[in-house]
């Protein structure tokens, strides 16, 4: 991407925002359980159950953040959420008790699971209507390429440091989430705040809960969304299930990581530029996951016993998937902030958000019970259920606005440089 000449009013500030969040979020987030226990010092068991049940309860949070959104501007709730992840990540250390951690733990959670649907509000009050879409295949770059980032330093700092790295590391994430913050406010206010005044724009998600094409794109995106959970938290069973030797199964994630961090913005130059609408976009992203889960599937009915062989046919499965990933994901976003009214964006936005914490509530339980009948039997279920999602988002296209569906055309200023 160039900065020669930002296509919109506070680009350079939001996407150095997005890279150093990410850079940030990475320190921790592969470590997670790991990380807690270093810093904190308390039983490990307890980590994970405190993570468990604050995780679910932030969930419901994520409601107010977009009632938030529409009511006091993106801008301002995304200051907010910046500061408390950044407090709570200064203060781990500090908790080496019980109450205090599950605490943190709680303000953390709600910070990252409200985020998303506030970066998305605010994403769509700051970038023109012909430019989300390369924002969004950005945004997923960014993002991946700070997780690799944040991974590396934090392994970096463990190593050098020892137990003394994980509190660098936590204290390092505070300050990204700070700098972060600094950035945020050098993006303009928004706009429609400014014209209208949010708080004299009545609302509440009885309108959005009447809206039955949103609803559809919401099942639809939920159904697609159980196959993304199926990287982080099938692959790795599966792989046990085949017999494949442990630590090959992370050469998986890094191709998925180098993959949406590398081509993430030419492959959405490239669907903008093959297809007529978003929707369409978003159905082929689903199909490729068709293709790569019934690969999975596959795979599991040959089991082929050399190594080499087996961890080719799986990359070749999550290259697949990658692929969908990078088609799916941004015309899917760009597609949902088209058809949310501004006035409403947050509670739209929100309202969408749930359904990928719900896919990643479900899918736990739901893998493994699936996984003690048999080992292929989770990959067919994806495969059903992401072939319906995408039957849903043609199905649905012809019932949105035409605006919103069909991508922008093509102007000099979207245009890569």
């Amino acid at each position: 991407m160039s900065f020669r000449r930002p296509r919109f009013p506070g680009e350079r500030a939001l996407v150095t925002g997005i890279s150093i969040d990410a850079t940030g979020s990475g320190m921790y987030v592969p470590f997670t359980l790991v990380f807690f226990l270093h810093v904190t010092g308390l039983p490990l068991g307890v980590i994970g159950v405190v993570l468990t049940v604050t995780g679910l309860a932030a969930i419901a949070t994520v409601p107010l953040a977009g009632t938030a959104v529409d009511r006091f501007g993106a801008k301002r709730v995304q200051l907010f959420l910046y500061v408390l992840r950044a407090v709570s990540f200064a203060l781990f250390p500090l908790a080496d008790q019980l109450p205090t951690f599950a605490a943190l733990a709680l303000l953390t959670a709600i910070g990252t699971r409200a985020f998303p649907a506030v970066l998305q509000a605010r994403i769509a009050e700051l970038v023109g209507e012909g430019d989300r879409d390369r924002m969004q295949a950005l945004q997923r770059s960014l993002g991946n390429a700070g997780l690799g980032a944040g991974t590396l330093l934090a392994s970096l700092l463990i190593a050098v440091g020892g137990d003394a790295g994980y509190v660098i590391a936590a204290l390092a994430n505070a300050g990204s989430f700070l700098l972060a913050a600094l950035l945020a406010l050098r993006t303009p206010a928004s706009p429609v705040a400014a014209a209208h005044g949010r708080a004299e724009r009545p609302g509440s998600y009885r309108l959005v809960a009447r809206d039955r094409p949103f609803l559809a794109l919401i099942l639809a995106n939920v159904l697609v969304a159980l196959g993304y959970t199926s990287l982080t938290v099938l692959l790795p069973v599966y792989s046990d299930w085949l017999e494949l030797p442990e630590g090959l199964t992370g050469v998986a994630f890094v191709v998925n990581t180098a993959l949406c961090a590398t081509l993430g913005v030419p492959v959405g130059a490239l669907i903008r530029h093959r297809f007529t609408t978003r929707s369409r976009a978003a159905a082929a992203g689903a199909g490729l996951f068709v293709l790569s889960f019934l690969g999975m599937t596959a795979i599991g009915v040959v089991r082929p016993h050399h190594v080499s062989v087996l961890l080719g046919c799986l990359l070749a499965a999550v290259i697949v998937m990658t692929m969908g990933e990078l088609v799916h994901s941004p015309a899917a976003a760009a597609l949902t902030q088209a058809v949310a009214p501004a006035e409403l964006r947050g509670r739209y936005m929100a309202a969408f958000q749930l359904s990928w914490s719900l896919a990643y509530a479900l899918t736990p339980a739901l893998f493994t019970l699936l996984l003690s009948v048999d080992g292929r039997l989770p990959w067919l279920v994806v495969t059903v259920t992401s072939l319906l999602g995408g039957a849903l988002l043609l199905r649905v296209e012809r019932s949105l606005a035409p605006e919103a569906v069909r991508f922008p055309p093509r102007t000099a200023s979207a245009l890569p440089t």
